[in-house]
Order: structure tokens, then sequence, then C-alpha cells
């Protein structure tokens, strides 16, 4: 499958493919909730929520959490940098 250019704002990607783009970045759709999709890194997890105006991130790491919202104005590398490239504060 190819996907738009990585320049593309979400908003012009079709479902099937912002779908396929998540399974290649190794999340799982959550079975009872269609709308959510599950990563695990190794310093994180989070789940993500395609919801109707952002795609919201929920990240769980050392015990904390933290949510963040991106547009679906904003192209796909961007929220792919900011989403999958997510560095969790290092515990001192």
């Amino acid at each position: 499958m190819n996907l738009p250019s990585g320049d593309t704002p979400l908003y012009n990607h079709p479902l099937h493919d912002l779908e396929q783009w998540l399974r290649e970045h190794g999340c799982e759709r959550d079975s009872e909730v269609p709308h959510s999709w599950h990563c695990q890194q190794t310093d994180w997890s989070a789940t993500l929520s395609l919801e109707e105006t952002v795609l919201r991130v929920d990240y769980k790491y050392q015990d904390q959490t933290k949510t963040l919202s991106f547009p679906y104005s904003l192209t796909r590398d961007d929220v792919e940098q900011a989403v999958f490239a997510f560095e969790p504060p290092s515990s001192t």
C-alpha cells in the first residue's frame, strides 16, 4: 500500500491508510474500542485514539502518564516524529 506523501495532512489520508500506518509502527487495534490502538515501545506504551478532530495519545512510562493531542491538520511526518519519537523524561 502506498501512503500519501509524508507532508500530507492526516485529514487527507483515507482511514484504511491511517490504520495501515499505525500497523506499520507496531500498533494493534483494540478489539473492544475500534477507534483505539495500542503501541508498545521499549521505554513507554501508548493508546492512540482516532477521535473526531484529533489524534489523542495517552502515554504510560515510569509509573506516569501523559496525554498529547495532535490535530489532523498536521502532516503525517510531523505526527510520526512527535508520537513515535517520544522520549520519557529521565528519572532522577
